[in-house]
């Protein structure tokens, strides 16, 4: 029989998780117009691993935590990111979600009960890259940030979590102005548009893009400009939440 810990804070660990529900994380990063994922790579030395190495951040929900808590839990625990916007997407319960030997494996070298069918909660969050400098502990050997164009074969079906993912990110960013969120807080309106683009995978106008998203009213015009560029200085904008919070009515909606 197993001791429940007597310290409070030996609460969370792996006697208390619940083998049945789990939480994944998609955490998104933009840089240079490349939309990136952070990967873990999972600790595991034994060669009949090395098919099935790379996954996305995630565990076991502990008994005593609601769903938000283990979200940001697990992200701190796997990859030292803390303080994280988190939105819940989708669940994911096919019977089936092991489908190859080398995670049936991984699952009975970690886990109490490896055979337990596993419902998992999925999020996902945009992060500034510079704000945010991921290094791998628990399970994780390491934490990277990998393209999207670039994603290896994922462990149990975190591709197809992944897809799913960014399908719910890209109907938000047409209804709610999130791109910010991938950019410093001082950036062009030539820097947003990339994000947009690459999010969206489409070519957009550059007048027309410009004209929707300044009739918005919650950017800010900065009397500064870009600094230590080949090219004409592009002024900068920050985007203002006040403002739009003020402005909100209803949905955010471009009509590309």
């Amino acid at each position: 029989m197993k001791t429940l810990p007597t310290q409070p804070e030996t609460l969370v660990n792996t006697e208390l998780q619940n083998p049945h529900v789990s939480v994944d994380c998609v955490i998104f990063g933009f840089e240079e117009g490349d939309l990136k994922v952070l990967l873990i790579e999972r600790n595991i030395d034994d060669s009949d691993f090395q098919s099935k190495r790379y996954s996305l951040p995630g565990n076991l929900i502990n008994d005593n935590e609601d769903l938000d808590t283990s979200a940001k839990r697990i992200l701190r625990e796997l990859t030292s990111l803390e303080n994280l916007y988190l939105q819940q997407f989708y669940a994911f319960g096919d019977p089936n979600r092991v489908k190859s030997s080398a995670d049936a494996q991984w699952l009975n070298a970690v886990r109490d009960v490896p055979t337990a069918r596993v419902i998992t909660v999925a999020y996902y969050s945009l992060v500034k890259l510079d704000d945010y400098q991921p290094s791998a502990a628990s399970f994780a050997r390491k934490a990277f940030w990998c393209s999207i164009h670039q994603i290896p074969d994922l462990a149990f079906d975190h591709n197809q979590i992944l897809d799913s993912a960014l399908r719910s990110l890209k109907n938000k960013l047409r209804v709610e102005p999130i791109g910010f969120e991938l950019l410093p807080k001082k950036f062009t309106l030539g820097q947003l548009q990339r994000v947009y683009e690459t999010i969206l995978g489409t070519t957009l106008d550059k007048r027309n893009f410009r004209r929707k998203i300044l009739n918005k009213d919650f950017l800010k015009p900065l009397q500064e400009k870009q600094k230590g560029v080949p090219h004409k200085r592009a002024r900068l904008f920050e985007f203002d939440q006040e403002r739009y919070e003020s402005l909100k009515s209803g949905q955010f909606s471009f009509e590309f």
